[in-house]
């Protein structure tokens, strides 16, 4: 199974929640959403931005529209009035989740290609 980045397979969008940041991340196939569903954990999302999120990551799923919205609780130092981040509203966290590695099976980065 090649091992691509998760921009291959989806896109992104994020902003701020208070002092969370909210990353939706949407498939670029219908069929590719199942297998975000499976295996985009809310476990993986807190690994691969641990340098960021300090609290719990959330995950909600929006199957109509094909994709998954994480909550970042605690990755924008206290919210975008107060915090001294660069990216106080979050806007480059779904950029930096699209940038996880993950393993994908071929039939589906064929409906990409």
């Amino acid at each position: 199974m090649p091992q691509v980045k998760l921009l291959k397979i989806a896109h992104g969008r994020s902003g701020d929640k208070g002092n969370g940041s909210n990353v939706g991340i949407i498939a670029r196939h219908p069929d590719i959403y199942p297998f975000l569903k499976k295996e985009l954990t809310s476990e993986k999302v807190k690994e691969h931005m641990k340098y960021v999120c300090k609290g719990k990551v959330e995950r909600y799923e929006l199957p109509n529209i094909g994709a998954l919205n994480f909550i970042l609780n605690e990755s924008l130092g206290g919210g975008g009035t107060v915090s001294l981040k660069l990216d106080a509203q979050g806007k480059t966290h779904a950029s930096q989740v699209l940038r996880m590695d993950i393993d994908v099976p071929e039939d589906l980065l064929a409906l990409v290609d």
